[in-house]
């Protein structure tokens, strides 16, 4: 009974959450551009499948990975604060554990991420198979991995937060100056995509988790964060990844050159 009262909870907020959505595309097709909606039935059946869709991953969500990201985190963290022995000021060395689970977590939670998936795709299609869609997935997932360990750290340490993005744009900003132009947009748009449905929720229930067992500190000063460092990082890693191909790329040219 409990699962079929989610199930009905779920499946009303994605009805609502779509319903505005669906009804924005109505009233600009049939009232401003006039025109009948085309192929009627391929929509609606479409429609239902993401309907559907989005009831099961979010009921999924719910009843399996952020319990797990959540459970994972709290024993990974009490064992570090056992390696600490319950002190004070935690030592950053004894949460390694953390930090490993981490980078896990977010690499394999941005590859599955479906928003990633469809830009990569696009991507893909549209530079002729010059981006591949495999490689940019890659290049991001390592970005969001190394962002939410880097934030883990933050976390343990209590270094402040606005430091770490602060550096992280800085950076970003050099790496727009040395990159190729064409794939600077991409990048900027694989820092949004690679936060959606499938990383939120696993990064901040691991950040919230990790915060209230780490001692001194406070879950709602100390456990929110993790998704800006999953969104700046992934820029840098992408801007970093066409950089080498492009040094790769141009290598053999300037060797054959020379000789």
């Amino acid at each position: 009974m409990e699962l079929a009262g989610l199930i009905g909870s779920t499946a009303w907020a994605s009805a609502l959450d779509l319903l505005p959505v669906v009804a924005v595309l109505l009233l600009f097709q049939l009232a401003v551009l006039r025109r009948p909606l085309p192929n009627p039935r391929r929509i609606a059946i479409g429609l239902a499948y993401v309907f559907v869709g989005m009831t099961l991953f979010l009921v999924g969500l719910h009843e399996a990975l952020f319990p797990i990201g959540r459970t994972m985190a709290l024993q990974l963290a009490e064992r570090g604060a056992e390696m600490s022995d319950g002190g004070p000021v935690p030592d950053w060395r004894d949460y390694l554990g953390v930090y490993a689970f981490a980078a896990a977590i977010g690499f394999t939670a941005a590859i599955a991420e479906p928003a990633l998936i469809a830009v990569a795709l696009k991507a893909e299609e549209t530079s002729g198979g010059a981006i591949p869609a495999l490689g940019l997935r890659l290049a991001v997932a390592v970005g969001v991995g190394f962002g939410v360990a880097l934030g883990t750290f933050r976390i343990v340490t209590g270094l402040p937060l606005p430091y770490f993005i602060v550096a992280g744009y800085a950076i970003v900003m050099l790496q727009t100056w040395t990159s190729p132009q064409a794939i600077v947009p991409l990048a900027y748009d694989t820092g949004g995509v690679s936060t959606s449905t499938v990383t939120v929720p696993v990064v901040a229930a691991l950040g919230l988790s990790l915060a209230a067992t780490v001692p001194g500190r406070s879950p709602l000063v100390d456990g929110f964060g993790l998704i800006a460092f999953a969104c700046v990082c992934p820029i840098m890693s992408v801007l970093a990844y066409v950089w080498l191909a492009h040094r790769l790329r141009r290598k053999p040219r300037s060797g054959g050159a020379k000789s």
